[in-house]
């Protein structure tokens, strides 16, 4: 259960985020009282769970059906050489650490593989979900389910060292179908570790936005990001009046 109010150690522990001009203490109350999703405990997931729960989320549902592997390590920090040795599972390995860097933290773990069939019961506590997958299956499947529940989502995708970022409000902005028609085919991709670590940072501040109104979310807003020479550029996406997601 969510605390009604804040104690003096969350006051202490939360004072940077507290003194933040239009943030205070309703902001943290509200993040406090609110649930993140995070599907794909990887190499988005991994800082965006990392960064929310540090802000103060008050609970996270991890789903991935995954175990941890060496070749995760290059970008997925939430993942260990000794959870690789242990074939742990990317949601086992996740949850003690996450435990670790705050005890008060709710944690629902989901050690399962996320389609049209399980997404509604998995993601039912969920205020806003992220989609840290690299799986454009799942991907326009949690698109489809939060649009129909009315669920804020939060997309990133990175490749090498370029990402793409865009927050999807239901009846306010267009949805992921409306800017991919089509899904690409699968491929493994290559990434550059810390590129998947600033996109997930920003998923994770998308989030904090949406869930205490505070700042302007990347609604109707697709930002592209080149780190190879430090590019950013804001596009603007516009709905798909022919969308079979969102134009009904």
């Amino acid at each position: 259960m969510a605390r009604a109010k804040l104690t003096e150690n969350d006051r202490e522990r939360y004072r940077r985020s507290i003194s933040v001009d239009g943030f205070g203490e309703k902001g943290q109350q509200k993040l406090m009282r609110s649930t993140v999703g995070i599907v794909g405990v990887g190499g988005l997931g991994s800082p965006a769970a990392m960064y929310l729960a540090a802000a103060g989320v008050g609970g996270l549902l991890l789903a991935d059906d995954q175990t941890a592997e060496l070749s995760n390590l290059n970008r997925q920090v939430l993942h260990w050489e000794n959870d690789v040795k242990a074939q742990k599972s990317k949601v086992e390995s996740a949850s003690w650490k996450l435990r670790e860097m705050r005890s008060d933290l709710r944690i629902d773990a989901v050690e399962e593989k996320i389609g049209p069939a399980n997404i509604a019961e998995l993601m039912e506590k969920a205020d806003v979900i992220l989609d840290c997958t690299d799986n454009f299956d799942v991907r326009m499947a949690l698109n489809t389910f939060c649009v129909d529940a009315d669920v804020p989502f939060v997309h990133a995708a990175v490749e090498g060292m370029f990402g793409q970022l865009t927050t999807v409000v239901p009846g306010k902005s267009p949805c992921l179908k409306c800017l991919f028609t089509t899904n690409p085919p699968r491929k493994e991709v290559p990434v550059l570790g810390p590129t998947a670590g600033v996109l997930g940072t920003l998923q994770a501040m998308e989030a904090i936005k949406v869930l205490t109104k505070v700042g302007d979310p990347l609604t109707g807003k697709l930002l592209v990001i080149d780190l190879r020479c430090n590019s950013y550029e804001i596009v603007p996406v516009e709905r798909d009046e022919k969308c079979p997601v969102c134009s009904t």
